[in-house]
C-alpha cells in the first residue's frame, strides 16, 4: 500500500459537497493506498471550544476523543474519492474503537495517517473500516481508532464477503436504574459541527436527515461518545482501549439515560432511550 502525503488538512465542507454532486461512487475496490499529513498540532483554544460542547473539563488534558478530528478530514478524502466502491452521501457511523497509549499534548508535532479497510457486506447494505494510526516525533504510536461506516442499501462488491469477521461487540453489563439523564438540545448537532467541522446534513438539517431515511436531525455519534468519556474522566488511567457501538440514532431534542458501571479493568457504559431502546454500548478496557 503507497501513502499520499497532504500539504493541509482537506476541508469538510467542500468534501460534503462533492459528496452529494457526486452521490455515486464508481469504483470496486478500497484506495490502495494511505493517506498521511505530518507535523499536525492540537490548537488549545480548538480544545477548549470542544470541551465545551462535549462536557469535558477546559484544561485537562486532550480528550481521548479528539484526534478524530485531526482524522476524519483524511477519512471523508478517501471515501468521496471517485474510486471509493461506497457513496459518502447517507453513511452512518456504525462503530468506533480507540486505543490510547497516552493522551498527545498540545502542540506536539503529530503524524496522522487514515486508510480503509475490511469492505463487507452488511445484513442492510455494506459497510468498511476507516482506520487511523497518530505517532509522535519518534515514531511511536500514541492513538489508533478504527471507524466502521455503513450506507443502508449499498451493494457490497464482489470478495467482500471474504474479509474477516469484525471483532465481538461490546457487552456492557449495566444495572437497571441510570446514572445521569442527558437533555440532547436541538441545536447539538449544529454546535458539534462547529467545532469538528463534520457538517453531514443529517445531524444539522432536518429535511435532510428524513431525505437519509432519518427519523429528524440526528446527534453525532462521536459527540456521544465523547459525552460518555467526559463522564468516565479520572476513573482511568491514561492507556486504554474504548470501545463503543452506535445502535439506534439519537434525536435532537431528546433524552436519554447514561448508565455505568465498574468493570474488571475498566468501565462498562450504556446511553438508552426512556422506553429502553439502547443508543450506545461502550467498554473501556486499561491497557
Amino acid at each position: 500500500m503507497g501513502t499520499e502525503t497532504l500539504d493541509a488538512s482537506p476541508t469538510l465542507g467542500v468534501l460534503y459537497g462533492r459528496a452529494l454532486l457526486t452521490a455515486r461512487s464508481g469504483g470496486t475496490t478500497l484506495p490502495d493506498r494511505a493517506l498521511e499529513l505530518a507535523g499536525v498540532r492540537i490548537d488549545a483554544d480548538a480544545v477548549a471550544d470542544y470541551d465545551h460542547v462535549c462536557g469535558f473539563s477546559v484544561g485537562g488534558v486532550v480528550p481521548p476523543t479528539y484526534p478524530h478530528m485531526l482524522a476524519f478530514p483524511l477519512q471523508m478524502r478517501l471515501m468521496t474519492d471517485r474510486e471509493f466502491p461506497l457513496p459518502a452521501p447517507g453513511m452512518v457511523h456504525l462503530r468506533n474503537v480507540i486505543t490510547q497509549a497516552r493522551p498527545p499534548e498540545i502542540g506536539e508535532p503529530l503524524r496522522v495517517l487514515v486508510h480503509a479497510e475490511r469492505l463487507a457486506a452488511h445484513p442492510k447494505g455494506a459497510q468498511v473500516d476507516l482506520v487511523t494510526a497518530v505517532t509522535d516525533v519518534d515514531g511511536a504510536e500514541i492513538w489508533g481508532s478504527r471507524s466502521t461506516y455503513f450506507v443502508r442499501g449499498a451493494p457490497a462488491p464482489a470478495g467482500a464477503d471474504d474479509v474477516p469477521a469484525a471483532p465481538r461487540e461490546p457487552d456492557p453489563q449495566v444495572g437497571r436504574l441510570p446514572h445521569a439523564i442527558w437533555r440532547i438540545p436541538g441545536d447539538i448537532g449544529r454546535r458539534y459541527a462547529a467545532v469538528s467541522g463534520d457538517v453531514n446534513p443529517i445531524h444539522v438539517n432536518g429535511l435532510a436527515a428524513k431525505a437519509f431515511g432519518m427519523p429528524g436531525t440526528i446527534a453525532h455519534g462521536m459527540w456521544t461518545k465523547a459525552g460518555a468519556l467526559a463522564a468516565l474522566a479520572g476513573r482511568h488511567g491514561p492507556a486504554f482501549t474504548v470501545d463503543v457501538v452506535f445502535k439506534a440514532p439519537v434525536r435532537a431534542p431528546s433524552t436519554v439515560y447514561f448508565h455505568t458501571a465498574a468493570a474488571d479493568g475498566g468501565w462498562d457504559a450504556k446511553l438508552v432511550s426512556p422506553k429502553g431502546r439502547d443508543h450506545l454500548l461502550l467498554t473501556l478496557r486499561e491497557a
